[in-house]
């Protein structure tokens, strides 16, 4: 940065004021306490800012693995007994100490990310909110009752714990994702395993750090414990391990298989995917455009197109399109590209270099295949990974660049003339996450959202297309996993159903001489 840029926070002092100024173990479980650095491979956690190392991390090993997975399991059989509102107060504390920290705590996921601050704070307040929802769950994970065909019985469901969760989480939420699952996990008796992504290791340190002081004033330790892996072989340890009674992986849909494949080989574990989105909006011709020009901008270019709800493709009516481009550049006009450590900026670097590459790559595709870049496009020539938000226009719905998850601020602008040619256009993909419509017909609204429209899961109307409500759940169908976490009913993924049936009349079917 240079010396007139307004700075946020001192680096230094914020790594400083979590420990993370030192080379600093990525293993944590109650058992042990923080585990050794001594002889480990270190994960070196660079900003995407600016490409320096703000701080090293020892990796975890097999060895440190195994150490955690006992430890769990043994807690779970105390946790599950604890009732579940005291597992919910639990949750909320941790919440409650995020909340307090927020500021501290955003600088770091700024540093591990590249999110602007703004961003950051965000994502932690969704933490905090989920933590304010959990806690309230706990208090309402309802069965209900049966009418039983028998006299004298009783019938009723329950739902019980299933031992312990493994959770993976990508880069781009490093907090929220684990907040979503671990919280849901935590109240439903789950002990839980996080191993996050080797890219954004402080933000899991940190995160620990707050859930170890709110662990120890309520007497719950053990429930929350970290690996972070320098590799992947030990990650797939963990997914194949019986002892993990679930998995939580979000992730690319790649991956995501492997992870089915893995888990569904062993009959009667659990596993819940939150994969690829390819998120469509429908803009047609009665739309405000203005308003869809505004909301579908930070749809493209919120945490730098890193997000799996960012708005990829753009389906607007051929009569609406050329306006409805020219007022996004507009928008676009307006987006500050910076270091994530000013106060000015809006948008942040990628998060490596690789990610850089690929928008290279995909702008570079589409232009082969015929479509037009009409706004951004560039990397910018300055430390960091920064690039331009791009505008894309000319786009088929077969051109690889719609039928892909590109994963950075790019978005395509693809045309229609009818509403079922849209929507054969919007679910024409194999990604089924989030999509949305801006219009003020009502007629066009309702069928999008029919059983003869959108074919995702989550829809927002006259929004964008980012964005998490805690108190729905979140997910998605095809290919981004089917999995559901966050509000709703989404907690009973994290539950074993169990039907009961209690006969409270002392005789039997035998004694009645009915059908058995």
């Amino acid at each position: 940065m240079s010396e007139t840029t307004k700075t946020l926070f001192d680096t230094d002092k914020i790594l400083a004021e979590f420990g993370l100024d030192q080379v600093h173990s990525g293993t944590y479980g109650d058992s042990i306490g923080w585990g050794t650095t001594e002889g480990r491979p270190v994960i070196e956690a660079q900003c995407p800012a600016d490409g320096e190392v703000v701080g090293r991390v020892a990796a975890s090993d097999g060895q440190d693995y195994e150490t955690l997975v006992a430890a769990a399991v043994e807690t779970q059989k105390r946790w599950r007994m604890v009732p579940p509102p005291r597992r919910g107060e639990f949750v909320r504390r941790i919440g409650q100490l995020i909340e307090e920290n927020l500021e501290s705590l955003a600088a770091v996921v700024s540093l591990d990310t590249g999110k602007s601050t703004m961003e950051a704070k965000g994502e932690l307040r969704e933490a905090v909110d989920m933590s304010t929802l959990a806690a309230g769950q706990a208090r309402m994970m309802y069965g209900f009752t049966q009418q039983s065909q028998r006299v004298e019985h009783r019938m009723y469901d329950q739902w019980l714990p299933l031992g312990v969760v493994g959770l993976i989480s990508a880069y781009n939420f490093p907090a929220a994702v684990w907040a979503q699952n671990g919280f849901l996990s935590a109240i439903a008796g789950n002990t839980v395993i996080w191993k996050p992504s080797p890219k954004v290791p402080l933000t899991a340190i940190a995160v620990q750090k707050l859930v170890n002081r709110a662990a120890a004033e309520m007497g719950c330790e053990g429930v929350f414990s970290l690996f972070i892996p320098d590799d992947n072989a030990v990650a797939e340890t963990m997914v194949a391990d019986t002892r993990i009674a679930m998995i939580s992986f979000t992730g690319s849909t790649t991956v995501g298989r492997k992870v089915a494949d893995i888990v569904g080989s062993t009959l009667g574990r659990r596993y819940q995917l939150e994969c690829s989105g390819n998120n469509g909006c429908i803009v047609d011709e009665t739309a405000d455009l203005e308003l869809a020009a505004r909301a579908l901008t930070f749809g493209v270019v919120g945490t730098t197109g890193q997000r799996c709800t960012s708005t990829r493709r753009i389906i607007a009516h051929t009569s609406i399109a050329d306006e409805l481009v020219e007022l996004l550049k507009k928008a676009f006009d307006q987006i500050t590209v910076g270091d994530p450590r000013d106060a000015d900026t809006v948008v942040g670097p990628l998060i490596d270099r690789q990610a850089v590459e690929d928008y290279r790559k995909v702008l570079a595709g589409a232009e082969r295949e015929g479509a037009t870049v009409v706004y951004g496009g560039n990397v910018l020539d300055r430390p960091g990974l920064y690039v331009e938000p791009a505008i894309v226009t000319g786009v088929e719905p077969h051109f690889e660049i719609a039928q892909s998850e590109t994963f950075v601020p790019i978005v395509s602008v693809l045309t229609y003339d009818d509403l079922e040619e849209a929507i054969e256009i919007h679910n024409g993909v194999a990604q089924g996450l989030a999509s949305g419509m801006h219009s003020t017909n009502l007629t066009n609204i309702e069928t999008f959202l029919s059983a003869r429209g959108s074919d995702c899961g989550i829809v927002r109307i006259n929004m964008g297309t980012t964005g998490a409500d805690v108190g729905s759940a979140f997910g998605g169908e095809k290919e981004t996993g089917g999995g559901r976490t966050a509000g709703s009913d989404a907690w009973k993924g994290f539950m074993r159903r169990q039907s009961v049936c209690v006969n409270w009349g002392g005789t039997s079917a035998w004694d009645n001489r009915i059908d058995l």
